[in-house]
């Protein structure tokens, strides 16, 4: 990141930008620019996480959920293009394969969030929370209006998958609204119009509308777009209840749970489950505005929470 001062009184002009040039922001004085690389197209990785709450802002009607402007913010679009063009069938199963062996050593709950936490951004104006403290807002969001135990350990837990961020992996490969790969895409995913730069738009199996698997099959039989869901619902199934799990595995999944797409796909149970996925979103998306959380006030109280429900250290 360079920066550089400007007058407080200046007016400036502030343009959007291509991949591979910069981005200028006026903050509080000074001339922000950030690089938009494959790696990191996004300034900061909540940048995907306030997209989402915004498409989806509470008071919207169906209809504008699709009235997103990629001009409006450059690193976000290019973040979604790099996201379409790269998750292919063979790039899901390579990282499943890669990360779904739990390989990465043990760590307590605590150890893991300690971990996330070391994933800051110090040029953000706009915070000073800690991941940890953006995980106890959803989860105080959650306990406050009385849902069931495992339901506010859920909360606490459910972003822990971006850790995969620290093992190197790109933004693409860790936030991002989740699909199936392996079938047809369905026009309810934002900015469908990138994936015709993806190598399984040329495979023609992959283009119908089941493509590799079998009518109501069944998500857990679906390889879903490789992210942090699919790591974090790997890394607690032994542990935490199916509810649980299916918000762990499909809280980004917003063509189905917001659009009501690839039911196809589905059970009569996986549709069933999804009334939990459906109360776990608003806490998802519009729990960061809250207070700041008292993290030594409230840490005895997840101490037992977490007690409850997993052992000391989990695989990783």
């Amino acid at each position: 990141m360079e920066s550089l001062p400007i007058p407080q009184n200046q007016q400036i002009q502030v343009t959007t930008i291509h991949p591979d040039s910069y981005n200028v922001i006026v903050n509080g004085g000074i001339l922000l620019m950030h690089t938009i690389t494959p790696e990191k197209p996004m300034e900061h990785l909540d940048d995907w996480d306030d997209f989402v709450a915004s498409r989806y802002k509470e008071g919207k009607a169906e209809e504008e959920f699709r009235n997103y402007d990629a001009e409006a913010n450059p690193g976000v679009a290019e973040f979604y293009r790099l996201n379409h063009q790269h998750q292919t069938v063979d790039f899901v199963l390579e990282k499943e394969k890669e990360f779904l062996g739990l390989n990465r050593g043990k760590k307590s709950i605590w150890e893991a969030a300690d971990y996330l936490n070391t994933l800051v951004d110090d040029s953000d104006p706009d915070t000073d929370l800690t991941q940890i403290e953006h995980l106890l807002q959803t989860s105080e969001a959650i306990r406050r209006d009385g849902h069931p135990r495992w339901m506010v350990l859920t909360g606490l837990i459910h972003d822990l998958g971006k850790v995969l961020c620290l093992y190197g992996e790109p933004q693409w490969a860790v936030v991002g609204d989740t699909f199936p790969v392996g079938c047809a895409w369905s026009d309810q995913i934002v900015f469908p119009e990138y994936f015709a730069a993806n190598p399984d738009s040329k495979v023609p199996e992959y283009q119908t509308k089941y493509g590799i698997y079998e009518p109501n099959c069944g998500l857990d039989k679906v390889h879903l777009s490789w992210g942090h869901d699919e790591y974090i619902y790997n890394v607690a199934k032994p542990y935490m209840p199916e509810p649980a799990l299916y918000m762990l595995r499909y809280h980004s999944f917003y063509p189905a749970h917001k659009h009501g797409a690839y039911k196809y796909l589905m059970t009569p149970h996986d549709e069933e489950m999804f009334d939990w996925v459906h109360k776990f979103n608003p806490y998802d998306l519009y729990s960061k505005g809250a207070a700041k959380p008292d993290f030594k006030e409230l840490k005895p109280y997840y101490d037992d929470l977490i007690a409850e429900y997993f052992p000391e250290k989990i695989a990783w």
